[in-house]
């Protein structure tokens, strides 16, 4: 593995798809640390890198690596000097050898009872922002907290990406862990999945597999809340859904809660058998709704007073951002970052509303909106402009006329929505994310040229805003 070689394929990459200002400002100065089979280590400057990237540019490390690599892995970010290596099994002694193999129940157990929450401490009931919007789902975590596996189990919560569902399960957990010794672990459909993957392929004999799969088992078993994100991912698994399926029995069979979010609502699960959607409906479904215009205001509030930033902005720039930059908390925040940045990089003391307009200029503020566009809008609005179904651009049909219209849908929604391509791919009939790739650059490329396609797009674009 040429780890000089996957790193600066990695940043060359990130450089065609973010702008100069973006790549020198979060990008130029990371480091790859370590890669293995299971995961990545990066090092990042400052927190307020380690948090930005992670909060706004996941996804496309993620493609970026596996699209390299050819294979998921745990991509971790660190801030320099905290990043401690492994010491390689070559370098030790013969009975740390035996027990660096040995996988006996002992060793089961012990890696059960130390393992991590995978809990992120900052989100918190404290600093989540309450509103219209979100009040029923506030009120349903935080009754599941106080009375784990007595009320509301499952708990099945489902919002559009960027509204705040990862946020109450972390501060679900965070709860929990303090208020009590029971045991808690929050994952991501894609962790679930990559770990069943690999228990299953183990080449180890057969004893040694098995212990592998017991190990696996007792993971996701042997605890008293497990908290399941982005589970909308394992329709695409049929046999890792098979195994969450089982999990999910046993779980709650002995009254442990199980907490499940989605971008989506149980019955817009398709690709999910009916058993286990069926099960989503025993306890409380709630939803998170796009945010109305006050709570937009107190949330911006509350990330300028947390002190992340140290910046002051008036009443008018607040609405400004409200009112301009779209609903997504993320965007929302990353509109005050560019703010900062922008004060930083001119000398600013004092931001007025006019220079806040400059800084998040036309492009930005446009781009933003757009993300409040919907996969779903976006089908919908391709499949009425070249007069078609919507079953039809997510069906296997290959004629010309389809299968252009098809291209162009992947290539909007990859322009005017944050979503994945894996997600992109998930919506569009269940394909390969590699389908939607190719698409999106072929649109891309096109456009370059073709002059009745970029008043397609145009077209296109005015319908989504509409």
């Amino acid at each position: 593995m040429d780890k000089v070689k996957i790193w600066n394929d990695f940043l060359e990459q990130i450089h065609y798809r973010v702008s100069d200002v973006t790549f020198n400002t979060w990008f130029k100065e990371l480091h790859l640390l370590a890669i293995n089979d299971r995961e990545i280590i990066i090092s990042v400057p400052h927190p307020v890198n380690k948090n930005h990237i992670i909060n706004n540019y996941m996804d496309m490390v993620n493609e970026i690596f596996l699209d390299i690599t050819g294979s998921m892995r745990n991509i971790t970010f660190c801030l320099e000097g905290e990043y401690k290596a492994p010491v390689p099994i070559s370098n030790l002694s013969t009975s740390e050898k035996i027990m660096e193999d040995s996988l006996d129940d002992d060793k089961i157990n012990s890696y059960v009872n130390s393992r991590k929450t995978n809990l992120n401490p900052k989100y918190t009931f404290d600093n989540f922002v309450v509103g219209d919007s979100n009040r029923d789902a506030f009120g349903a975590c935080l009754r599941v907290a106080q009375n784990p596996g007595k009320l509301y189990n499952p708990l099945f919560m489902y919002a559009k990406s960027g509204l705040g569902k990862t946020h109450l399960m972390h501060a679900i957990g965070n709860y929990i862990t303090e208020h009590s010794d029971l045991k808690v672990l929050y994952t991501t459909s894609d962790d679930f999945i990559n770990e069943f993957i690999s228990v299953s392929k183990d080449k180890g004999d057969k004893d040694e597999n098995l212990t592998y799969i017991d190990l696996f088992k007792n993971k996701y078993r042997d605890v008293d809340v497990l908290m399941i994100d982005e589970i909308q991912f394992l329709s695409s698994a049929p046999k890792s859904q098979q195994e969450f399926t089982n999990t999910f029995n046993s779980l709650y069979n002995s009254n442990k809660q199980i907490i499940i979010c989605s971008d989506r609502s149980v019955n817009d699960l398709n690709l999910f058998a009916d058993r286990l959607k069926t099960r989503f409906n025993w306890g409380l479904v709630t939803v998170i709704n796009v945010p109305e215009f006050p709570l937009k205001v107190k949330i911006i509030k509350q990330k300028i007073s947390s002190g992340m930033f140290m910046m002051d902005l008036s009443d008018d720039i607040i609405e400004y951002i409200a009112s301009n930059c779209g609903s997504d908390v993320r965007i929302l925040e990353g509109s005050i970052i560019r703010l900062h940045a922008y004060s930083a990089m001119w000398g600013i003391k004092k931001l007025t509303l006019n220079v806040a307009k400059e800084a998040l200029d036309e492009d930005f503020v446009n781009n933003m909106l757009f993300t409040d566009n919907s996969i779903s809008k976006i089908l919908n609005v391709v499949a009425n402009y070249f007069k078609l179904e919507v079953d039809e651009l997510k069906g296997k049909k290959r004629s010309k006329h389809i299968a252009h219209a098809r291209m162009i849908a992947m290539y909007l929604c990859r322009v005017l929505t944050d979503e994945s391509y894996p997600r992109i791919a998930l919506e569009l009939g269940g394909r390969d994310h590699t389908t939607i790739i190719h698409g999106y650059e072929t649109i891309n490329k096109d456009l370059k040229e073709n002059g009745e396609l970029q008043k397609i797009i145009n077209e296109l674009k005015m319908k989504m805003s509409e």
